[in-house]
C-alpha cells in the first residue's frame, strides 16, 4: 500500500478511535501522517502559499482560501484545500461544536480553562505553549514554544521534524530548569494533555489549565508570537532545510527575547521585564 492509500484510511474525526490509536491498528508512524511523499513537489508548494495567508488571516476557512488561491493564479478544487489543510494541522479559527486543531486524546485527562478571570501580574505568572507548522523549501518542521505572558519572553522553544511527543517534553525540561511557573496553559491537543507532560507539571506544583475547546482567544499571545515569527522570519528567510532553520531561530529568538522592543511593553524587550522582575 502508497504512502497516500494508508493516508486517506485515517478518519481524523473518528468518534472512538484516535489518530494514533488508527496509526497503530495499519501498523505505520503516526508522525508519517504529517509527511508528504517527496513526488508531492506541487502540493508543497501549494501549502507553503496556505501557511502564508492562514497566519495572516487565521480566521478564514478552505472556502475563502481556495478563493485567495485562485486570486494567485492557484487554481484548486475546496476538497484539495481542505485535505492540504488537515495535512497541516489547521483550520479557521471561530468558535465551534467541534474543534479539529491539535487532535484531542479521549483517554486523556483534560483540564480546566483556569484564567478566564486572570491576568498575568508577574515573570512566570501564566506560561502558555503551543505548536505551529514551519515551511522549509524541502518539507517542512514543527515548532513548540513556552512564552511568559507577562513579559512576552520566550522561556524555551524547539524544533522537530515530526509530532512525535518527545520534543515537546524536552522544551518543557529544559524550561523547568531555569523557572517555574505558577499556571501552565495550552491547548487540548494530545501532547499536552499527555500524562508525559501533564505529570512533568504536576512534579513542579504547577496548576494546569487548558484552553475551552473551540475558544480561539484563549491562547492568544501564543498566537500572536507565531504571527511575528512568521513574518519577520520565516516567510522572509524561505529556510532551505531542517538545519538551517533550527540555526536561523535560534538567531531570531535571540533578537525577539533581547533586542526587539515591543509596544505592548512601553517599547521594552521582553528579557528587560522579565529578568528586572523575575
Amino acid at each position: 500500500m502508497t504512502h497516500r492509500e494508508w493516508k486517506d484510511l485515517i478518519e481524523r474525526a473518528h468518534p472512538t478511535l484516535s489518530i494514533s490509536r488508527q496509526a497503530t491498528l495499519l501498523d505505520v508512524s503516526r508522525a508519517s501522517l504529517y509527511t508528504t511523499p517527496k513526488g508531492d513537489s506541487q502540493d508543497k508548494r501549494i501549502m507553503d502559499r496556505i501557511d502564508r495567508i492562514y497566519t495572516k488571516h487565521p480566521f478564514l476557512g478552505s472556502r475563502k482560501i481556495r478563493m485567495a488561491l485562485d486570486d494567485e493564479g492557484i487554481f484548486i478544487c475546496r476538497d484539495h484545500v481542505r485535505r492540504l489543510m488537515r495535512i497541516m494541522d489547521i483550520e479557521a479559527i471561530y468558535p465551534k461544536k467541534r474543534f479539529n486543531t491539535s487532535q484531542p486524546d479521549n483517554q486523556h485527562k483534560k483540564y480546566p480553562y483556569l484564567l478566564a478571570n486572570i491576568t498575568a501580574a508577574y515573570p512566570n505568572h501564566i506560561w502558555g505553549t503551543d505548536i505551529t507548522y514551519v515551511r522549509l523549501e524541502s518539507g517542512w518542521a514543527y515548532l513548540v514554544a513556552l512564552l511568559d505572558w507577562y513579559s512576552r519572553y520566550v522561556i524555551a522553544w524547539q524544533l522537530s521534524e515530526t509530532l512525535e511527543i518527545e520534543f515537546c517534553l524536552e522544551n518543557l525540561e529544559r524550561a523547568l530548569k531555569e523557572r517555574v511557573p505558577l499556571i501552565h496553559n495550552s491547548d487540548q491537543g494530545s501532547h499536552f494533555t499527555s500524562p508525559r507532560y501533564t505529570d512533568l507539571l504536576t512534579a513542579h506544583d504547577i496548576q494546569i489549565s487548558m484552553d475551552g475547546r473551540g475558544r480561539c482567544m484563549d491562547n492568544i499571545f501564543t498566537e500572536r508570537l507565531w504571527r511575528t515569527v512568521k513574518y519577520e522570519d520565516i516567510f522572509l528567510k524561505s529556510y532551505q532545510d531542517f538545519g538551517e532553520v533550527r540555526a536561523g531561530l535560534a538567531d531570531y529568538f535571540h533578537f525577539y527575547n533581547y533586542e526587539r522592543p515591543h509596544q505592548s511593553l512601553r517599547y521594552r524587550t521582553p528579557a528587560e521585564i522579565y529578568f528586572k522582575m523575575s
